[in-house]
């Protein structure tokens, strides 16, 4: 019988990725994969070390998955990730139950590791790995749905990001290796690419031949069976004319542009090292607008930097009040040994970001309300998902500006679908972040299928403002 492993995933986008790579391998390598870690004989914890609560977060359930030793049936426990390439050797004294731990330039080497008797309990190189098509990968998102990590690494310099040391330099894929695993993606059923990295903008480089984003995007519009293509983590600083173009011009690029801004003040872009003034982002936000129309801001922002004072506040909730951004997430600022910005004087108290976290969330609440209202009437193509978490009576699915995980759903209370069908969808109810419609126009090809018909709408909900980094 094979043995049975089961692995437990913290973090981003990009984090699943590496993740699934590391689920590929172990297949690959003949091991089962378990989804009760009381019946897995190995267990992987893949953790995010970014800020100081995803730290907990990881040790939390590092903690809680090694009691999995001694009351279940594990015998390794490995820990991968960004906590590891950040804290292995302190993870190492401190947790005498984990077998192995991994850094982020070694999951691929996870069958490895737990197949062989005498491994190194610390493996922990430079981070300076990327996958690429070949490499074995199980996507763990729904079968239509798939990230796909275009590059690894950064070479931004922000005050407050730790994610250059745990990650490297910034190494882009190749046009011809990228395009090679969205026809793998596609071929498994996926029709959604959500395309990640850690700058997006800054794809290619660091490539020969001046290759960027905008040629790349052309070549995956190209790849048969995707319907949708999705940008995020687009650094602001460079963002050529050029690529709002293609973005307007090619239908399968979603009309959702997920752009972490980070602040509005000129004095706070320059502390967190930024390389453009407020200015710079209105007139990008304009263009962009102007560009391509229709298109959906997600846009994430710090409050309480060191040195954030009153006006600088006052100066982010204007700006989010007059860019009246479709989708926003806040982070309070934590500081994080090895950052500029923990150097920083003027630390302000975690009541102090607390309120303006509450602040922001209440005005980007009511901003999104309006935006969901002028929703109803409309019809638009939602991908649908699957049974509704709340009930069963319900489908829910996503309209192509909500993102999968971070943005609202889209509930189906009227009408039958499929997951992974595209249905048309008219709009006739709307909450702060999710909406409700009815089945309008299906594939003729689906359209024979049927599904028990869901009968009411589902409760109102109260989603967080998720964060990307």
């Amino acid at each position: 019988m094979s043995t049975r492993v089961y692995l437990h995933t913290l973090g981003c986008p990009k984090n699943r990725v590496d993740s699934e790579v590391m689920l590929g391998t172990l297949t690959e390598a003949g091991y089962r994969l378990e989804q009760d870690p009381a019946k897995a004989e190995i267990i992987v914890v893949n953790t995010c070390g970014f800020i100081e609560s995803a730290k907990v977060e990881s040790i939390e359930a590092i903690c809680e998955l090694a009691e999995q030793k001694r009351t279940g049936r594990c015998k390794k426990l490995v820990v991968t990730g960004c906590l590891v390439q950040r804290h292995a050797e302190e993870l190492a004294r401190e947790l005498p139950e984990v077998d192995h731990f991994l850094g982020t330039g070694a999951y691929q080497e996870i069958a490895e590791v737990v197949a062989a008797a005498q491994a190194a309990r610390l493996v922990v190189p430079d981070p300076d790995f990327v996958h690429s098509a070949t490499s074995p990968r199980i996507n763990s998102m729904a079968a239509q749905t798939a990230y796909l990590k275009i590059s690894e690494g950064c070479d931004n310099a922000c005050a407050f990001c730790i994610i250059p040391r745990l990650r490297g330099a910034q190494r882009s894929r190749t046009i011809d290796d990228i395009v090679a695993e969205a026809g793998q993606l596609a071929s498994q059923g996926t029709v959604e690419l959500c395309l990640v990295a850690q700058d997006l903008t800054a794809y290619g480089q660091d490539l020969p031949g001046k290759v960027r984003l905008v040629d790349l995007l052309p070549e995956l519009c190209a790849v048969d069976g995707i319907r949708w293509l999705r940008l995020h983590y687009a650094y602001p600083r460079d963002f050529p004319l050029k690529l709002m173009q293609v973005i307007a011009r090619q239908p399968k690029i979603v009309k959702y542009l997920d752009m972490p801004l980070q602040h509005s003040s000129d004095r706070l872009l320059r502390s967190m090292k930024r390389g453009r003034d407020s200015a710079f982002l209105r007139d990008l936000l304009a263009r962009l607008r102007g560009e391509v129309p229709g298109l959906a801001l997600r846009t994430s922002l710090i409050v309480g930097l060191p040195g954030e004072t009153r006006a600088d506040f006052k100066d982010l909730m204007q700006f989010v009040e007059e860019q009246r951004f479709e989708r926003l997430g806040v982070f309070e600022y934590s500081s994080e040994d090895g950052t500029a910005a923990a150097e920083m004087s003027g630390q302000l108290s975690a009541a102090v970001k607390r309120s303006r976290f509450q602040q922001v969330m209440e005005l980007q609440r009511d901003i999104s309300r309006d935006h969901q209202q002028a929703m109803v009437g409309r019809t638009v193509e939602v991908l649908v998902e699957g049974r509704a978490e709340e009930t069963e009576h319900l489908l829910a699915g996503r309209h192509a500006q909500q993102a999968p995980e971070i943005d609202g759903l889209t509930y189906v209370n009227d009408g039958v679908a499929y997951p992974g069908e595209m249905v048309r969808l008219e709009i006739t109810d709307a909450s702060d972040y999710d909406l409700v419609g009815r089945v309008v126009g299906r594939d003729p090809a689906r359209a024979r299928e049927k599904l028990p018909a869901p009968k009411r709408p589902p409760p109102p909900r109260k989603r967080g403002l998720t964060v990307l980094h």
